[in-house]
């Protein structure tokens, strides 16, 4: 089974379960694997670095966000469309993934996360010895 596979049958189980942190929003997440690792971008909109919160914890990755409303004190919101102000999202990692090295990035309400594979795990070249 691939990182792909893996990742795919993850969100479809938490999809199942009803242990969602009620008021939560499940933010969509595309996931790409390379020979080196796996890449993923997660739609985080308004959210800031400081209400971005990303735990990793043996095998499981945690992405948390708190939406950032900012509305002026002499102004009520007539309508919202976001009415749940929080983002959960939860992965269970292949041990080929070495989470000690992972980088994030927040832009424009994207974040990418890349976690590498580790050493032995990662495609090599072998080199051919002509007798």
């Amino acid at each position: 089974m691939n990182e792909r596979t893996r990742v795919a049958q993850q969100q479809e189980r938490q999809a199942a379960r009803s242990d969602t942190p009620e008021g939560t929003l499940m933010p969509p997440v595309d996931v790409f694997e390379e020979g080196t690792g796996i890449t993923m971008y997660a739609d985080l909109p308004g959210v800031s670095k400081e209400g971005l919160h990303l735990h990793v914890e043996a095998d499981t990755l945690t992405i948390e966000g708190e939406v950032a409303l900012n509305i002026p004190e002499d102004m009520e919101a007539t309508h919202a469309e976001v009415s749940m102000p929080r983002y959960r999202r939860v992965f269970t990692l292949s041990r080929e993934l070495d989470t000690d090295k992972v980088s994030a990035e927040l832009r424009n309400g994207v974040l990418k996360l890349h976690i590498p594979k580790v050493e032995h795990a990662q495609p090599r070249r072998i080199d051919v010895q002509v007798a």
